[in-house]
């Protein structure tokens, strides 16, 4: 990005570089933050409209713009996070985060260029993983930020309570419940090749409609989570029993006989992605666990599979189930 002067600024900022250039790191803490991608992009976008409203006189006063705006970005989580609660509330049927896919999977960057994608810009890591998301928006919005600050973006205590208005003392119990909470609701996960054999063999089973062979891969209390948002047909409670699912996943088979289903990264691990007439219509995250799919998590909302029909919409490519 070129450095150009902004309204009411004299001369262009000799640390524009520096201040864009922490935008990567905003997305990846607000994204963990708040489980959307599109939220975290608002979140950091107003975060920036602050900085920029504000004089160049005050800008300099500002000893480190970067620690500014993640003071900045954090708070303005924290009160969406607050929210979060009543927003829910009125969600139609379950929530699940928004799906981040693998953007090297789908197409590479312009010659000469760089892809511009914020998905581009959210690390894959443990962090991202679905099952990781799900527990964290089971947190408090105090618990939330001050783990992830911590143990993934390794602020100190003393840090975060500057951040969060709270004791280095109070930020630390904070961090170790969300920790426990991690620890005691998340099982320990398949090793990557068997989880990507796992969702293979997932993926065989639906194409044949195989019910027996799906009651194989799934575990006996496994369960299915799907998000339509009230903007596509989704079941409106998670479904219990690794039976149960099967028989689902055979119904929607059948209902939806020229689907196709790619194998793909979301949120880092192994996935599977539906397309109808080349359109993205669902996005399949799996949580394995002794070499059995545990929870399945298929979003269907189509404000939250809006990059995905982009990345789709560039590679040109598409396997048939």
């Amino acid at each position: 990005m070129t450095a150009r002067s902004e309204p009411g600024h004299a001369e262009p900022d000799p640390r524009l570089g520096a201040i864009v250039g922490g935008r990567r790191q905003l997305i990846n803490l607000a994204y963990r933050l708040l489980g959307s991608l599109a939220e975290a992009e608002d979140a950091v976008q107003e975060a920036y409209a602050r900085w920029y409203a504000m004089s160049r006189q005050q800008q300099d006063a500002i000893e480190s713009p970067a620690a500014w705006l993640t003071t900045v970005a954090t708070r303005i989580c924290l009160d969406l996070l607050g929210s979060a609660r009543a927003r829910r509330e009125r969600y139609v049927g379950e929530w699940i985060p928004e799906p981040i896919p693998e953007p090297a999977e789908w197409t590479s960057a312009p010659p000469g260029g760089t892809a511009a994608d914020p998905a581009d810009w959210v690390t894959l890591d443990e962090s991202i993983h679905m099952a990781f998301l799900i527990v964290l928006d089971s947190m408090t919005p105090a618990e939330r930020v001050a783990f992830i600050l911590h143990d993934v973006f390794r602020y100190s205590f003393a840090e975060i309570a500057e951040l969060v208005g709270r004791t280095p003392a109070a930020c630390r119990q904070l961090a170790s419940s969300a920790r426990r909470r991690l620890q005691t609701s998340r099982p320990p996960e398949a090793p990557t090749a068997l989880r990507a054999g796992v969702v293979s063999e997932f993926k065989a089973a639906w194409k044949a409609r195989d019910i027996a062979a799906l009651i194989g891969v799934l575990d006996p209390d496994a369960t299915a989570v799907t998000d339509g948002g009230g903007l596509a047909k989704a079941a409106l409670r998670p479904i219990h029993g690794g039976e149960q699912v099967a028989r689902a996943y055979v119904e929607i088979a059948a209902g939806e006989p020229d689907m196709t289903v790619l194998e793909r990264t979301v949120n880092g691990q192994a996935g599977l992605v539906v397309q109808l007439d080349g359109v993205t219509v669902t996005v399949i995250a799996f949580h394995v666990a002794g070499g059995r799919i545990k929870s399945i998590w298929a979003i269907r909302n189509p404000e939250k599979l809006r990059l995905w029909t982009v990345l789709h919409e560039r590679s040109g490519r598409s396997v048939s189930i």
